[in-house]
């Protein structure tokens, strides 16, 4: 009865450790095009987020070439102007950056350098506490102020292009297939799978 008892238990933490390495999901920003200035105009941040799920825990991976674009979180006011008042956090510079969101409610990320935000470079998502609701699609476009200031003092952008995937010091996250969410990081899940088959084993070995 014991040994029935132990394989019970070691069943159980097995179901609770992969439970929770599977509850994550990383989302790659932008699936194949990445963080960028959108190639053109039928490619758009509020595209890619419609009809995804963004739960607290997730994970947004910003894939970007380090010293070409950046990523900082703002409030609403300065996501549709464009600007840095009020930021949330400092300024992201090197790429690919990680950001887990850690809290319900609307989050909205932008590029600050040169006029990247104003062509597109930024991000709006609405994060769920628990699973469930997808993001709504954004019904109106953001209101583009009419002189707008640069949010960076770095030189505007030349035509958008999109990012390049390869070269120093470029993205080294693997992106997602496009239309959907990346699965969950394979590294957390395979430890914890490999943390527990060990259990399991050292189980058996006793029982038999």
């Amino acid at each position: 009865m014991d040994r029935v008892s132990c394989l019970i238990v070691c069943g159980a933490i097995f179901a609770i450790i992969l439970s929770c390495a599977s509850a994550q999901t990383i989302h790659i920003v932008g699936d194949g095009i990445g963080w960028d200035i959108p190639p053109n105009t039928s490619v758009s941040y509020a595209n890619w987020a419609s009809g995804r799920t963004f739960v607290v825990g997730d994970i947004l991976v910003f894939n970007f070439m380090t010293n070409q674009h950046d990523v900082l979180q703002v409030p609403q006011a300065s996501y549709a102007a464009c600007t840095q008042d009020n930021a949330i956090g400092s300024v992201i510079t090197t790429g690919p950056a990680n950001i887990t969101l850690d809290s319900a409610g609307d989050h909205h990320y932008i590029c600050t350098v040169g006029r990247h935000c104003l062509a597109g470079q930024r991000l709006a998502i609405t994060v769920s506490s628990t699973p469930g609701a997808a993001n709504p699609p954004m019904t109106t476009p953001p209101t583009t102020p009419t002189t707008p200031s640069p949010a960076s003092t770095q030189p505007d952008a030349c035509a958008p292009t999109p990012s390049t995937t390869s070269g120093g010091g470029g993205p080294t996250a693997a992106m997602g297939p496009p239309g959907g969410s990346a699965q969950p990081d394979s590294a957390s899940t395979s430890l914890a799978i490999s943390f527990l088959l060990i259990i399991l084993s050292a189980g058996i070995a006793l029982i038999f």
